[in-house]
């Protein structure tokens, strides 16, 4: 784990500690950096929505993995 020193303005981080009902200020940090990754990475998937194509109908991705048997 990597440590890093920030400096948070305190009415921010009073804020961030109610919204996430975290117990410490590490654990408030984590979990809004975890929340805006998860955020960014699904904005990223629904950017690519229709951009894709397939080419396999729903009978083969039901039944077409060769792994199975």
């Amino acid at each position: 784990m990597a440590r890093a020193t920030v400096t948070l303005p305190q009415d921010l981080l009073t804020e961030l500690l109610s919204l996430v009902d975290a117990k410490s200020k590490t654990e408030a940090v984590i979990t809004a950096v975890k929340d805006e990754i998860r955020l960014r990475r699904a904005a990223r998937i629904k950017s690519m929505a229709g951009q894709m194509e397939f080419t396999a109908g729903a009978e083969e991705l039901r039944h077409g993995d060769q792994r199975l048997g």
